[in-house]
């Protein structure tokens, strides 16, 4: 894996072009404000009638409806949800000057051709690896986060300079630009939501918190252990890898961890992440993803629902409320 940092990057690639931000939620505005910040000439597509039009102005930026946004554009940056992307892409191609690069921030629609860009455009893909909150936040101490970079096709020779200038821009060469591949960020990003950061924690808390609260515990104690405590181990392991983590737990906590952890993550359940992962692969999430969004979603809506409703949300929910420093 090839990594840029900022000596390798041409500042002065993006400063006369016209780049187009669609949408403004997480990504986006981090995207939005840090362009803007790095002295670069930033127009936000947007609905006039939606609810983040006054949000982007009240930011110090300029704001048009999505259609005039994209007009001479240089650079076109895809940042609104993967379903929407296909129809705003349909919508906007024939307004797209020739040779210009539309951006992604995850290659799902790419990957599984749901976006068949024309022959003539750049297509690349800077992913920050983190929220758009933190994205914004780091940039605004002057540092960054680690971006992803790839280039699906370059028509014009300089699809990776403008990739790199953009996410200095954004300043993720302060942390690093790792080079990847469409295909590889789309499925190592949907296997990391699904079998580990999202699905497999989530599962993880409730599956515990359900087992205490079963035995005879109270629901608090329990919501403590499995849930609150997991922010302390969670940011050992950001801050230095399994190691870090180690070094500051207890011996009790460290044996338990090397004896118990390997029954809980067996082989079954290893097993169900490569099924997972193949799933993945050949299309069978993205395929029922797709249908599911275009069916209206329920079934997704249905699970949420279940989801928030679970008594871990209600008992989390009092006591969070008494965390002062929460509301900060």
């Amino acid at each position: 894996m090839q990594i840029f940092s900022e000596r390798d990057v041409n500042e002065a690639q993006l400063q006369s072009k016209k780049i187009t931000i669609l949408g403004y939620g997480s990504q986006g505005r981090a995207h939005a404000m840090n362009l803007k910040d790095s002295g670069l000439n930033v127009v936000v597509g947007l609905r006039r009638t939606g609810s983040s039009w006054d949000k982007a102005i009240a930011d110090g930026l300029t704001v048009l409806e999505t259609h005039e946004a994209v007009i001479d554009s240089d650079l076109i940056s895809f940042l609104v949800p993967d379903m929407a992307q296909p129809k705003l892409y349909a919508v906007l191609e024939s307004k797209i000057k020739n040779s210009a690069t539309i951006l992604f921030a995850h290659g799902f629609n790419i990957h599984y051709q749901q976006i068949k860009p024309r022959d003539d455009l750049d297509v690349i893909l800077i992913a920050p690896k983190s929220p758009g909150d933190l994205v914004r936040r780091q940039y605004t101490q002057g540092k960054g986060v680690p971006c992803l970079m790839a280039i699906n096709k370059d028509h014009s020779g300089q699809a990776q300079a403008n990739a790199l200038a953009y996410a200095h821009g954004i300043g993720g060469s302060r942390a690093g630009i790792l080079t990847t591949t469409f295909a590889e960020e789309t499925e190592t990003d949907l296997f990391g939501e699904q079998a580990v950061l999202c699905g497999g924690v989530t599962e993880l808390i409730v599956a515990g918190f359900d087992t205490l609260v079963d035995a005879g515990y109270q629901p608090e104690v329990a919501y403590f252990e499995c849930l609150h405590e997991l922010k302390l181990i969670v940011d050992l392991l950001y801050e230095g890898g399994i190691e870090k983590m180690h070094k500051f737990v207890s011996e009790t906590a460290i044996y338990g961890d090397l004896s118990r952890g390997p029954r809980i993550i067996n082989s079954e359940t290893r097993d169900t992440m490569k099924t997972i992962l193949a799933e993945i692969q050949n299309t069978t999430f993205a395929d029922e993803w797709i249908e599911e969004s275009k069916s209206g979603k329920e079934n997704y809506n249905r699970m949420m629902h279940d989801d928030l409703n679970h008594p871990i949300e209600k008992v989390g929910k009092e006591l969070r409320e008494r965390m002062s420093w929460l509301k900060n």
